[in-house]
């Protein structure tokens, strides 16, 4: 059997108390530094008190809480009650609070949240949800604010009968909040998952990891916290909220702590080497790190030139540059280019790649170049199937299907979208690419999922929200994502059908479906407004995206439109 999470946390606090665990960023000013044997001890206060408040094993506790010293410690003591912590992202402030509560409420109802632990400034935002008829969540708690310290853990116990299999933790898959798919991990899937990816990486007691993920996506919950945390090694946790405003954080973070691990989405390689000037980082080194692992999109192999070239000057090893596929109901990773190996590249011929066919034309100029995501780490299947879910031999492009060692245990209260994921023991990813030569490339989505700066996107909120917009026809919107070579991502478009021809009310018609993205945290960056019936349906009746998208990216047709 399985140790479970929690005896790892107990034995590193046991054998090196005052090693530091957490190093908490804060811009500006010294970090707040949580040792492994001062932070179990908090977390075992905290775990006292929300179960003096009422919460139990096995009940569902959200957090919903900012980049906060005391975050880390609330999070285990959740679950060291034996109840499942689920980390949810604070609102954003452009966010409408009833939007809040919609997607809030949806997930609720799914997923089966049972207390809302947050914070004072959200607590009146949330009475409403709470005195709903329908609400299924009993309270919320503001365990930041009452008296932790004082707590008695003297005779402090974790909850008996608890098993490796039993559920440890929930994490929402990729998405807008209210859609996301609520993914039930167990202890063992949590510690397993960290013994085969840290052969894949090598991981040593010598390793430090810098992070600015949010801890609520699998990559920063998975790979920047609980992976350090079972290895015994430190973590640098740095706001998202302050790394976009100054991605340099991460650079001086990584320099002055020595850092040796990260992990981006590919976005953020083009977002540092446009974003920070050689002032900033004047300095600064990077010759610590010996892996920087782009993974949660597809790579592209010129962000990581780009990146190579802006910190060059810092010492870092182009060899650092590594590659990684996985996803939140796999716990985290399935391939990994191994440490010290630069990532595998092959270039094919892009017209036939878009009709579903891998041609390799290594002499060609114009052919695309995919990178490699790695090999199989241990535990982990796949293979490639066809539409009819029959096996596709090596070269042959099709969907991931997927066996792990660290596979979730399905959908909390979601049996039918976890049968529809399923093909017997085999995870149906979604995700469309191919493998050559044992290494695995990751093309795209299956269906028309948009992954925008490494965050899944469904175009049917982007048109829901866009045809509720006064001058939008109703039902005749369709979004989509195009790759930004620019921004190293993609760019979320949108095609509405309107009876406005007037210039300056197109003007306003854009300004307002622009603002009904933001209404759902989604930045619509073309837009493209056409006459009645421009779109194309499909044998469902329906607009069809991948034929208007299609229609629209002619240059004719999209010098036409653009607004």
């Amino acid at each position: 059997m399985s140790k479970t999470v929690w005896q790892y946390w107990e034995e590193n606090a046991q054998h090196k108390p005052d090693a530091d665990a957490i190093i908490h960023w804060i811009p500006g000013q010294e970090p707040y530094r949580w040792s492994f044997g001062s932070l179990l001890a908090t977390a075992k206060k905290f775990s006292v008190v929300l179960k003096g408040s009422g919460i139990t094993k096995n009940e569902v506790c959200a957090l919903i809480i900012r980049h906060n010293p005391y975050f880390y410690p609330l999070y285990m003591g959740v679950s060291l009650l034996g109840a499942i912590p689920a980390v949810l992202a604070y609102p954003n402030p452009r966010l409408h609070p009833e939007k809040f509560r919609q997607g809030l409420e949806g997930m609720a109802q799914r997923s089966g949240l049972d207390w809302i632990l947050t914070e004072a400034p959200l607590a009146g935002l949330l009475k409403p949800l709470l005195e709903r008829e329908r609400s299924t969540i009993k309270g919320t708690h503001l365990p930041l604010e009452q008296n932790f310290e004082d707590a008695d853990i003297s005779g402090f116990n974790v909850p008996t009968g608890i098993n490796d299999t039993d559920p440890f933790l929930l994490q929402h898959s990729s998405g807008t909040t209210g859609l996301q798919k609520p993914v039930l991990l167990s202890h063992k899937a949590v510690t397993d998952h960290a013994e085969a990816y840290g052969e894949a990486i090598r991981q040593s007691e010598n390793d430090k990891v810098v992070s600015w993920l949010p801890l609520y996506h699998d990559m920063g919950l998975i790979a920047a916290f609980h992976l350090p945390m079972i290895y015994g090694i430190p973590s640098i946790q740095i706001d998202p909220f302050d790394w976009v405003l100054m991605p340099e954080l991460m650079i001086e973070a990584a320099s002055k702590e020595k850092a040796t691990l990260a992990w981006l989405p590919n976005f953020a390689y083009n977002l540092m080497a446009d974003k920070i000037h050689d002032e900033d980082i004047a300095g600064f080194s990077l010759s610590g790190i010996r892996m920087l692992i782009n993974s949660g999109e597809p790579v592209r192999k010129k962000s990581h030139e780009r990146f190579i070239r802006k910190f060059a000057k810092t010492g870092l090893n182009p060899s650092a540059l590594s590659t990684s596929y996985g996803m939140a109901e796999t716990t985290f990773a399935v391939t990994q280019t191994c440490a010290g190996e630069l990532s595998k590249e092959v270039k094919v011929n892009r017209q036939a790649l878009a009709k579903g066919i891998v041609k390799p034309e290594p002499e060609n100029e114009n052919a695309r170049i995919c990178v490699s995501t790695g090999t199989l780490i241990r535990g982990c299947e796949i293979k490639i199937i066809d539409n009819q879910r029959n096996e596709l031999p090596s070269g042959s492009m099709g969907e991931l299907a997927i066996k792990s060692l660290s596979l979730f245990e399905g959908y909390r209260n979601y049996p039918e979208k976890t049968a529809e994921a399923m093909m017997g023991a085999w995870y149906l990813s979604g995700d469309l690419g191919f493998e050559m030569d044992g290494y695995y490339y990751i093309i795209g989505r299956k269906k028309d999922m948009i992954i925008s700066a490494g965050k899944n996107i469904y175009p049917e909120d982007i048109e829901d929200a866009v045809g509720h917009v006064p001058g939008v026809i109703p039902g005749r919107v369709i979004a989509f994502g195009a790759e930004s070579e620019e921004f190293g991502t993609e760019l979320i478009s949108v095609i509405a059908e309107t009876i406005t021809d007037d210039e300056q009310d197109k003007i306003k018609l854009k300004t307002n479906i622009v603002m009904a993205g933001m209404d759902i945290d989604v930045t619509i960056s073309e837009i493209y407004l056409v006459p009645p019936r421009w779109l194309i349906k499909s044998s469902a009746g329906k607009p069809g995206r991948s034929t208007n998208k299609e229609r629209i990216m002619n240059k004719e047709e999209n010098i036409k439109w653009k607004l």
